[in-house]
């Protein structure tokens, strides 16, 4: 028990040094499994100094030392796999050798045993996927008990003479198991907390972003402005608990939420010094108040104590303006909120991109649609007017119903600057359209419509029938010396589990085959925005059988909650 006590007193001071280091960054590898080489070079270093100094830290028995340094040696493989353990038991037992007595070479052989034995145990774990048994304090002590045993056998078998060896395995055995078994277990504890330690605040970084992120998304889609950067500021203020964030571009704030919000306002030119810079050279500047004196360049009195300038950067790496975290007076600033800080303004950068995206995507799509209201034929408008010319002679009262489709159809143009609109909608609009055609063909042109009635409150993008209606008109049934016929259908097709809304477009012409060719830019723009929203698969799709049918089809799918 005497020899008991003394290996616990030394293993004390070895439980000490290991305490003070897990205080440290070289103590950061030990918190997870890695196969980096750099790694695997730490474990090794560092376990080789604790297989050194169990031996040093040992009592000298009868010409031999009764010592804590199967802990390195066994911790060694059991965190760093077969060749780290092979290598730190081969270091911490050259090391005993060179030390001399009659258990020399037996000790070099047990300990490079052990660290190897620790080894085989990780390569156990992780094959079969139990990555979380290496960290156990139950896994380190149960090895080590078994390790220990393992050298008393070599040292048995090993040194001579065998009389004195037994004598020695005699006296060191059991308190050489205990001392070492206990001390690997506490030493894996300590382990096990600064791994817990960096989970739990990794974890807390990790939720603290994403609920960050899910709570800003979208808000600048309207763009980089005052509105938009003081509903992002105030989701930070709450989410990181900091004394004050404020956002600004790269002349003025922005926004301002927090301590100070009396004197920081909104719309204030910057003057801070630390703001300058950050914007000026594009890095982050942190000023801590203490090894960097820190004072509020609008108010002396201010209670802000400390900063963290975060630029936000556009894609080309161009400084557009900065987000800041204060601290007040007499509170540490935390690593947690300084990392957090430089992957918040990360998410901001890319936030703003994605609003400036969104709002260019917006002003294409606006193009589009007038691009779209610009293909209306001129001529239209000259033949609707000699028609309406033509018929006032006739049928003042015909006149003056086409009179009114003509406004309505123009006044429809005009206002459908919108992306979507239902199927009933663009009817209307279409049927205006077509009551001006029917006026002008006369006997020469039938139209027929037949769309499913569950289909008109479906939206499609704006202007998705009238191009292939007018493209069937102008191209097909207006050159054809026979009557000319229309068909407009709408129906739903199961196709692959998936009901499908099929729009068709038919002329009887057969003029349209673009087998080769392209298709007007119209049409191209009616199959590229259903792209866009419902996926490749879906568009518009030109069918053709020379002088017999054109057929434009258009599909899309049925949307979540449109079931039938």
């Amino acid at each position: 028990m005497e020899l008991v006590l003394l290996l616990l007193q030394q293993l004390s001071v070895y439980l000490v040094i290991a305490y003070l280091l897990s205080k440290t960054p070289i103590f950061i590898p030990l918190t997870s499994i890695s196969g980096r080489n750099s790694h695997r070079f730490v474990y090794y270093i560092l376990f080789s100094s604790f297989c050194i100094l169990g031996t040093y830290f040992g009592l000298s028995i009868e010409n031999a030392i009764a010592n804590t340094r199967a802990i390195g040696a066994v911790m060694g493989g059991l965190l760093g796999g077969p060749l780290v353990g092979f290598f730190v038991g081969l270091t911490g037992g050259l090391h005993r050798y060179f030390m001399g007595g009659f258990t020399d070479v037996a000790c070099t052989l047990s300990t490079t045993t052990e660290g190897f034995i620790g080894g085989l145990l990780h390569l156990y774990f992780l094959r079969k996927g139990k990555i979380g048994h290496i960290f156990k304090p139950s896994v380190a002590l149960l090895v080590t008990l078994f390790s220990e045993v393992i050298q008393m056998l070599i040292i048995l078998i090993v040194a001579k003479p065998f009389e004195q060896a037994w004598a020695l395995v005699q006296a060191i055995a059991l308190p050489m198991v205990i001392a070492n078994g206990l001390g690997a277990a506490l030493f894996m504890s300590i382990i096990q907390d600064k791994k817990a330690i960096f989970e739990k605040n990794y974890t807390t970084f990790s939720n603290k972003a994403l609920r960050i992120a899910q709570r800003t998304v979208g808000e600048f889609s309207q763009g980089f402005n005052s509105d938009s950067c003081k509903k992002v500021a105030d989701i930070i203020y709450q989410e990181t608990g900091v004394g004050a964030v404020s956002i600004t571009d790269r002349d003025k704030i922005l926004a301002f939420i927090g301590v100070g919000a009396d004197h920081h306002l909104c719309g204030t030119v910057i003057s801070s010094g630390y703001t300058l810079k950050a914007i000026e050279s594009g890095e982050i500047i942190y000023v801590d108040g203490y090894e960097t004196d820190y004072q509020c360049s609008i108010n002396t009195s201010c209670r802000l104590g400390s900063v963290l300038v975060i630029p936000l950067l556009e894609a080309d790496g161009r400084v557009l303006g900065t987000i800041k975290l204060y601290e007040p007076k007499q509170k540490f600033f935390s690593t947690l909120n300084r990392n957090l800080g430089e992957g918040i303004a990360k998410l901001i950068s890319n936030q703003i991109l994605t609003g400036r995206y969104i709002q260019q995507k917006n002003l294409l799509n606006q193009a589009e649609i007038r691009l779209l209201h610009a293909q209306v034929n001129p001529h239209f408008l000259f033949n609707t007017l000699n028609t309406i010319s033509a018929v006032t002679r006739k049928n003042p009262q015909k006149a003056r119903e086409l009179i009114q489709h003509l406004s309505q159809f123009f006044r429809s143009n005009l206002k459908q600057n919108i992306e979507q609109v239902t199927i009933k909608e663009e009817l209307v609009h279409v049927q205006s359209y077509l009551e001006i055609e029917l006026a002008r063909f006369e006997e020469r042109l039938s139209v027929e419509i037949n769309i499913d009635d569950r289909l008109l409150p479906l939206e499609i993008p704006t202007f998705t029938l009238q191009p292939l209606i007018e493209n069937a008109i102008k191209h097909g049934t207006s050159t054809l010396m026979r009557k000319g016929e229309l068909k407009v259908n709408g129906y739903i097709l199961k196709k692959d589990n998936n009901a499908v809304v099929v729009l068709e477009v038919i002329d009887n012409a057969g003029n349209y085959c673009t087998k080769g060719k392209k298709v007007g830019l119209g049409l191209q723009i009616v199959d590229k925005r259903l792209k866009n929203k419902h996926g490749q698969q879906y568009g518009l799709v030109i069918s053709c059988k020379t002088d017999e049918f054109t057929k434009a089809t258009i599909s899309f799918p049925l949307l979540n909650g449109q079931e039938f």
